[in-house]
């Protein structure tokens, strides 16, 4: 019989939370190390905005593909080492993007790097629910999506300020040390899978799980809604560098990469709302944080340093709400349908970095052609369809507790 899911207070719960936070702050550090240092790369390989951005769009892209991959091995082979195996992997490529010769290789060593982080997002989720008692799976989820967020600030922060002291190569070591000391936790905290089920390797049972989560609305909606506001956030991050490294700003990598402090308000958002969605429901929740985001998108455009700053705040508080909870909800809503959980999980991320990929990597031509106005607007088109597919699944029927 399955044992008991962990409760928070739990020793296990504990281990758990610590193990999958780190986890999470190791892989979103390094995904998206090469964001501040956009202006730098640019003026050091003699690039263009849009080109230097191919180093986060290339990670997201190896990503998004590998975990097409990585979710339904995950059901065959088990969750634990899969998590623990992409960590330590990513955190040696990081090392080798700290040493990369030139422009293509640091291309070909991001997208490689993209795919190796695969393991873990894949699967956070399903072992979460797998292993989260029920009625804390949104807050464990929340807790979670925080360290994710804590980790793209960490990541940011700590590769911007490195720049100013030594440029990228420093900048990606630091990195690149992080990402190593995180493996390490991750190996010796992260409880074993208790309650995994492993499914026999089947290419029937596998394709018929696939249809299942392809078919379901909701699922489908999640999805795009993984898709657009990703897409949103990162292109308003991607554009931030150069916005900021431009007149009448001009700041360098260390304090630009500042903004990124932000990222705190994102880690709070994401557990709180977490907390809300298992008392209001998760689609109360899902359409107000969206309109949270838009909100912050829409102060981005005033002037003054400290409203920019605002309106980033406000956007990443939105957006981890959005992420936090509609994440959670994919595997939730996935095992009520009858299964098939890690093939959710992963499909709701393929779109999501699939977003990241194209969205944020036209930012630059946004930017390049428009200016702030130009990122602004890309940006809030696809928050409106995020909050049109919000409220659309309002109108599906509920599955469970979903």
């Amino acid at each position: 019989m399955p044992e008991t899911g962990y409760l928070p207070g739990d020793a296990g719960y504990r281990r758990l939370s610590v193990a999958l936070f780190a986890a999470g702050l190791a892989t979103f550090a390094m995904l998206y190390s090469t964001q501040p240092l956009l202006p730098e790369l640019a003026a050091q390989f003699r690039v263009s905005p849009g080109e230097s951005a191919f180093t986060v769009s290339l990670a997201t892209l190896g990503l998004g593909v590998a975990l097409l991959i990585a979710g339904p091995a995950s059901e065959v082979f088990g969750r634990t080492k899969l998590m623990r195996w992409s960590v330590a992997i990513a955190a040696g490529i990081a090392v080798l993007c700290a040493l990369a010769p030139n422009w293509p290789a640091l291309l070909a060593l991001r997208g490689v790097q993209g795919v190796a982080l695969a393991g873990l997002p894949a699967v956070a989720m399903a072992y979460l629910r797998e292993e989260v008692d029920e009625s804390s799976h949104a807050r464990a989820s929340g807790l979670y999506v925080a360290g994710t967020a804590v980790g793209g600030m960490t990541g940011r922060l700590v590769a911007g300020g490195l720049a100013e002291l030594g440029g990228w190569r420093t900048a990606l070591g630091g990195i690149a040390l992080l990402g190593v000391t995180c493996a390490v936790l991750v190996a010796f905290l992260l409880p074993a899978s208790r309650n995994f089920v492993a499914t026999p390797p089947s290419p029937r049972r596998l394709l018929e799980q696939t249809a299942r989560v392809l078919k379901d609305p909701a699922l489908l909606a999640l999805y795009g809604i993984a898709a657009t506001a990703m897409g949103a956030f990162v292109a308003v991050y991607n554009a931030t560098g150069f916005r900021l490294a431009a007149a009448p700003y001009g700041l360098g990598p260390g304090l630009a990469g500042l903004v990124f402090a932000v990222y705190l308000v994102g880690s709070a958002a994401s557990a709180v709302a977490g907390r809300l969605a298992d008392r209001y429901g998760r689609r109360a929740v899902v359409p107000i944080g969206c309109l949270i985001t838009m909100a912050g998108v829409a102060t981005t455009s005033a002037a003054p340093l400290p409203l920019i700053v605002l309106g980033l705040a406000v956007m990443t508080a939105g957006f981890f709400a959005v992420h936090g909870v509609a994440s959670g909800w994919v595997a939730v809503r996935a095992h009520a349908g009858g299964g098939g959980t890690g093939q959710a999980a992963s499909l709701y991320l393929f779109a999501y970095y699939l977003g990241s990929s194209v969205f944020g990597g036209l930012a630059g031509t946004a930017w390049s052609r428009g200016a702030w106005p130009g990122v602004v607007a890309e940006a809030s088109a696809l928050l409106l369809l995020t909050l049109a597919l919000a409220l659309l699944i309002r109108r599906i029927p509920s599955r469970m507790r979903n």
